[in-house]
């Protein structure tokens, strides 16, 4: 059990010397950013205006939103199945119990640490240059940006399984792929189908702005409203990716709760 004690002056000098730096440079990186403090003061006055100018939406508009809000949850979904296609290899790589030597294991992290290093909007740019607007880009960009994320919690979920269960199996006389396939796999089974649809409400988020850069859903409509400067098609949009959210969000917690 600690005891307490009090700080001896020194203690109180040094922590107090380690409170004014902080502070010191928080002031410093503010300064930094090169804020217009009259623009700052003048923030609310312009959200009430913008407000103002979203609400009420257009709902006459939203007819015209089924097909990109159709290609939006496409997106999402086929970028998440191939995330996860792909992110299985990687995964028993990057495992240290099922990676066959120290080169694979480091390649398998080097995947992990690329695609988590770079943001699904530059792998959309990224994509669009390869093969052009649309939504395939989007679905690459998805894809990749996941592999890194899914590919950690698989290898993850294959280091903390059972040995004992591996050694049985491979007792038997099963060679490598028999082992993972009646081994391994049952055991981290339902890891995978919670990551899987962790990922794929994360992914819902994330093409929703994708359009943006030109790799299709419903982005790109709420790029054209803002350019247009068409603020009640532009509040309808975001109503309708926020309730979008919201019930990919509910639904993919009652799907975890169902399959782990």
């Amino acid at each position: 059990m600690r005891t307490w004690r009090r700080f001896t002056p020194a203690q109180r000098a040094a922590r107090t010397l380690g409170e004014v730096a902080l502070v010191s440079i928080s002031v410093w990186m503010l300064a930094r950013l090169g804020i217009r403090w009259e623009f700052l003061a003048d923030a609310p006055t312009q959200i009430g205006d913008l407000l103002g100018r979203m609400f009420p939406p257009e709902w006459g508009f939203a007819p015209a939103l089924v097909d990109p809000l159709i290609q939006t949850l496409n997106i999402a979904t086929l970028g998440t199945a191939l995330a996860v296609l792909l992110s299985i290899p990687v995964a028993f790589l990057a495992a240290r119990n099922t990676s066959p030597n120290a080169g694979t294991y480091a390649l398998g992290r080097l995947v992990m640490v690329v695609s988590r290093s770079v943001d699904t909007l530059i792998w959309a740019l990224v994509f669009i240059i390869i093969v052009g607007p649309g939504s395939l880009a989007g679905v690459l960009a998805i894809s990749v940006r996941s592999i890194g994320f899914v590919s950690k919690l698989f290898a993850e979920g294959v280091e903390e399984i059972d040995r004992g269960q591996v050694e049985a199996i491979a007792a038997t006389g099963a060679g490598r792929w028999q082992t993972l396939l009646f081994a391994v796999v049952p055991q981290v089974r339902p890891v995978f189908a919670g990551v899987c649809i962790y990922r794929w409400d994360i992914n819902i988020r994330e093409s929703t702005v994708l359009g943006i850069v030109g790799a299709g859903g419903i982005g790109f409509a709420l790029n054209e409203a803002i350019l247009g400067l068409e603020w009640s098609r532009v509040g309808l949009i975001l109503t309708i990716i926020l309730v979008v959210v919201i019930v990919s969000e509910a639904g993919s917690a009652l799907l975890r709760k169902r399959v782990t």
